[in-house]
């Protein structure tokens, strides 16, 4: 049957290499057309014999329809014109506007976009002011509402689950659209805040309420009234905007320059005017720390509507805002591990790992590296002559499925699995589980995000 197919298939090669593109133009350029050639053949003044007559004979109707495909038909009633079909400028604030909303920033500079649309001066949309820390905890207390952003640095302590400090609070007043700023020489004085930050009745809006809630919590502040976090409410309206800090957003929603109010940034120390350079770097601190907490405020009235637009907040307020509590406390609970037990769990994996080592070694008649795929391959593929199932670019595949499909073929197949199944034990559960371990809680602390989607392969 197979013999039958590979001559038909042969024959059909060779007919067409005899009576293909060659033959053809050979015969349109002697004849001219289709419709000269055949009108010669019915007149027998072709000159035409044999198989290669009989051929064109016997499938003309063939030659008429492979015309008929290959003429551009030049009768379609087409609608539109050329004119039609000219380039035009581009709705630039459109295009950018719909770049920002997918993150193209890239994109955005190579077009020169932003030129086209002017930036609004962030003095212009709020006042500063300086009131004590009292003036402002009061002020809190009487309009029930806190719009806020913490100035965050890192903070090298092993002991704390996320390893920052809060360094200084901004404060918007919506009412007034005045913004204030706190600069905390250290934590401990956020306790005068405890009350603000605990009282449920007072809504509280900002971004990262999950990195919030851990680093108020390292310092015996547990806050209540989440309200409203950005971050969440932007996620829930472009499940596939993975830039979702605040810089980012403030490019997303907002039309202002934030390097034209605060000023560029330092690149250099001088080390002749230290003490006025850091003057400046606290300045530039602050400013921009202010403009976070108006940056909140709007962002915050923008998402508000386009989620209410979406029919989705019900679904940000009863479902997401919640459950920010909830992934955060699983955080700060952790998983307990008794770094002893685990220590000693690893031990009596090494030491099997080292018999089953010896093992291989004895079966395979030399050492080599066992995690080597190209060693491994050649022990058993080249030197003990196993059936070679799978082979990759780089050699020979030593994967689970092929050992799999060669554990009947010899011994050393099962501790070769049962080595690679304690490495992994070992390497993933063991040693890669021991740098997690908080050596004040001795606990795991996972990070759970609310703001991020995965796809799952099956």
């Amino acid at each position: 049957m197979l013999k039958d197919c590979k001559e038909i298939r042969q024959t059909i090669f060779q007919e067409c290499q005899e009576y293909g593109e060659k033959t053809a133009l050979a015969l349109i350029q002697k004849f001219g057309s289709i419709e000269n050639l055949y009108e010669k053949l019915d007149k027998g003044e072709s000159e035409l014999k044999g198989k290669q007559k009989e051929n064109i004979e016997n499938n003309k109707d063939l030659a008429y329809l492979s015309k008929t495909l290959g003429t551009i038909n030049l009768e379609v009633p087409i609608q539109d014109n050329l004119e039609n079909f000219k380039v035009e400028e581009w709705d630039k604030p459109k295009v950018l506007e719909l770049f920002k909303e997918l993150n193209f920033n890239r994109y955005i500079e190579r077009f020169s976009l932003r030129e086209e649309n002017k930036k609004e001066e962030a003095g212009d949309l709020f006042e500063i002011v300086d009131k004590s820390k009292e003036e402002l905890i009061e002020l809190i207390k009487t309009q029930k509402e806190m719009i806020f952003n913490l100035e965050i640095k890192e903070d090298n302590n092993p002991e704390k689950i996320i390893k920052e400090q809060i360094c200084g609070l901004a404060v918007f007043n919506s009412q007034t659209k005045e913004a204030m700023y706190i600069k905390l020489q250290n934590e401990s004085e956020l306790q005068e805040w405890k009350e603000i930050f605990e009282n449920e009745t007072i809504k509280k809006i900002s971004i990262n309420f999950n990195k919030i809630y851990i680093l108020l919590k390292q310092i015996g502040i547990e806050i209540k009234g989440m309200s409203y976090d950005i971050a969440i409410a932007s996620y829930i309206l472009n499940p596939t905007n993975n830039k979702l800090e605040l810089d980012r957003l403030i490019e997303q929603y907002l039309n202002i320059d934030i390097t034209s109010y605060v000023g560029e940034e330092e690149k250099q120390i001088n080390l002749f005017d230290m003490e006025t350079q850091a003057e400046g770097i606290q300045k530039e601190k602050q400013k921009r720390n202010e403009l976070y907490s108006y940056a909140i405020y709007k962002i915050k009235e923008i998402t508000s509507q386009k989620l209410d637009e979406i029919g989705a907040k019900k679904l940000f307020d009863e479902i997401d805002m919640p459950t920010i509590e909830v992934l955060s406390d699983m955080q700060w609970n952790g998983m307990y591990v008794d770094k002893g037990e685990l220590e000693k769990f690893g031990e009596e994996l090494t030491t099997s790992l080292e018999s089953l080592t010896k093992e291989i070694y004895q079966m395979a008649g030399e050492e080599f590296n066992i995690n080597s795929t190209k060693q491994l391959g050649e022990i058993l593929f080249e030197k003990m002559k196993l059936p070679v199932i799978k082979k990759t670019k780089s050699g020979y595949s030593t994967d689970v499925d092929v050992l799999e499909k060669l554990k009947r073929e010899d011994p050393i197949i099962n501790k070769i699995l049962d080595y690679r199944q304690l490495m992994k034990l070992n390497s993933t559960y063991v040693e890669g589980l021991k740098p997690y371990i908080n050596p004040k809680t001795n606990r795991i602390h996972s990070f759970f995000h609310q703001t991020i989607t995965a796809t799952r392969k099956n």
